[in-house]
């Protein structure tokens, strides 16, 4: 039933940290719909090492659910609530719908190898032709092949995604939410469905996967227990909806985009960097490139490649902090910002950088090898850090018009990298576009959004919803300083010492 307003809970994980958001979308005073936003709980998300597997802490993500929804619902009657999280991880549950263990972390080494082994057997042109998924070696099919013989894998019944597993404990309903589905390496990107044959050939069970389900899809409603826990009325009847769970899939909702021709970067612990098309792009040039076809909502085509992002700066900051050297993110970049550019540039997407650890010490040993000086203090360090970020993003937008045939007038920065106005500034420069920066919450807002269209709330297509947004959010304008010889002479520099590819497929890690 169509509702005149709606005020729903967007549950968003990322990989450090997860929010509940409260958010409301309403009629406004001149016929315009209105959009707010909330934070109504914010917790960490930190894994565990055990047994030597890094896991996350997956009751604790759910218990913080449970808190967040318990903090939301204080003074508002709730709506819906929507989940969405990063991809690729999953659950195993047992024939009584227990969860067999604590899901692995996509950092853990249990797959090293697991990826050439497949392709020796499978070559990645026919992987790809079914999925249309870039070749990383977490991805949830090298995952599963790395536990084929474990006790767990061989009693489990059913697999379900981060996501997804989290909605099974509110409502009792199984599935896998297409978006994120997508993410797997196991869906056939043509059809949507689940590439059973594909499936069968590398050893593993179709029946383990669930049926699939659509953003905007009643997933079920709210369960006495878990409402009792969050101290909401058991028998509210509040529905669970399907979102894009792919918190890029949500995040790309929330793009600005007035048209067309743009790219986009959703930027936070890792970097998304492509386009939205109508349809996958499946060519020899788009796999050598590395580039991925991701669901998006309402049948759109994520077309990008995964950069490592946000992450080696995360990770730099906690080996400091971890030293007794706290450091204030703000100064870092005040400081950055007058550190002579590109002086030294490493490439991101090395999978030395991949695991967790001392990442200085990995940047100093990248930039010695490469004959480039090495950064000498904190500053350097993150200038060196955001430098190769945005020789990154270059490449990839440059890559994502070439091979999609589309031409970008714009670059869209959204998530959290939106903030870092230093890292934006670079990217205009790097990519000699016009950027647009903002809105930091985009997954949020596309989470909210889908779920108030769900209920008659919002907009109806993508277009309207992104009306929406630009009447309601404020994005910050980044121009291009015209130092393109600068920066092409830092990615010919970074060509010749990069242990990826010149098209950012990432070489091996050695075993």
């Amino acid at each position: 039933m169509a509702a005149d307003s709606a005020t729903v809970v967007a549950v968003d994980l990322g990989a450090s940290s997860g929010r509940v958001i409260l958010g409301r979308v309403a009629p406004g005073g001149d016929g315009k719909a209105e959009l707010s936003l909330r934070e109504a709980y914010r917790f960490r998300n930190v894994p565990v090492m055990a047994g030597g597997t890094l896991h996350w802490d997956i009751l604790r993500l759910y218990g913080d659910v449970l808190n967040g929804l318990r903090a939301a619902g204080r003074d508002a009657v709730l709506s819906s609530i929507g989940i969405d999280s990063w991809g690729v991880d999953y659950g195993l549950l047992d024939a009584g719908g227990a969860l067999l263990g604590n899901p692995v972390h996509y950092r853990d080494q249990r797959t090293a190898g697991v990826m050439e082994r497949v392709q020796s057997a499978i070559p990645a042109a026919d992987l790809y032709a079914v999925t249309g998924i870039q070749q990383l070696p977490f991805n949830t099919i090298y995952q599963l092949i790395a536990a084929a013989d474990s006790p767990q894998l061989l009693s489990a019944r059913t697999l379900l995604l981060i996501p997804d597993l989290l909605c099974w404990w509110l409502t009792g309903c199984a599935g896998a939410e297409v978006t994120n589905a997508s993410t797997t390496q196991l869906l056939d990107v043509g059809s949507r469905t689940w590439a059973v044959d594909l499936i069968r050939r590398v050893g593993l069970m179709p029946s383990l996967l669930p049926p699939i389900r659509q953003p905007g899809d009643t997933i079920g409603e709210l369960l006495p227990d878990p409402a009792t826990a969050a101290g909401l009325r058991p028998t509210a009847g509040l529905p669970v909806l399907a979102v894009g769970s792919h918190d890029t899939a949500s995040a790309v909702v929330a793009v600005p985009a007035a048209g067309r021709s743009f790219a986009y970067i959703s930027s936070g612990t890792w970097s998304l960097v492509g386009m939205e098309l109508d349809r996958p792009v499946l060519t020899e040039a788009g796999r050598a490139a590395n580039f991925t076809n991701e669901a998006g909502i309402d049948g759109t085509t994520r077309y990008l490649r995964n950069v490592m992002g946000l992450w080696l700066l995360q990770e730099t900051m906690r080996c400091w902090e971890n030293a007794g050297a706290s450091t204030d993110l703000h100064d870092l970049l005040a400081q950055a910002a007058r550190v002579s550019p590109l002086r030294s540039v490493i490439d991101v997407d090395d999978p030395e950088f991949l695991p967790p650890g001392d990442m200085p010490a990995r940047i100093a040993a990248a930039t010695a090898a490469s004959g480039q000086p090495v950064p000498a203090d904190r500053a350097e360090i993150a200038r060196c850090i955001l430098d190769s970020l945005a020789l990154s993003y270059r490449r990839a937008v440059g890559d994502v018009q070439a091979l999609s045939g589309r031409h970008a007038d714009i670059v869209h920065i959204v998530g959290g990298g939106a903030r870092n106005t230093l890292l934006c500034q670079l990217t205009a420069d790097a990519c000699n576009l016009p950027v647009l920066a903002g809105p930091a919450e985009a997954t949020a807002i596309g989470n909210v959004l889908v779920q108030a269209r769900a209920l008659g709330a919002a907009p109806g297509d993508l277009a309207g919803m992104r009306l929406l947004i630009r009447a309601t959010q404020q994005p910050q304008a980044f121009w291009p300083a015209g130092k393109g010889e600068l920066w092409q002479s830092a990615a010919d520099r970074l060509a010749t010492s990069s242990r990826t590819t010149p098209n950012g497929s990432p070489v091996a890690r050695a075993t």
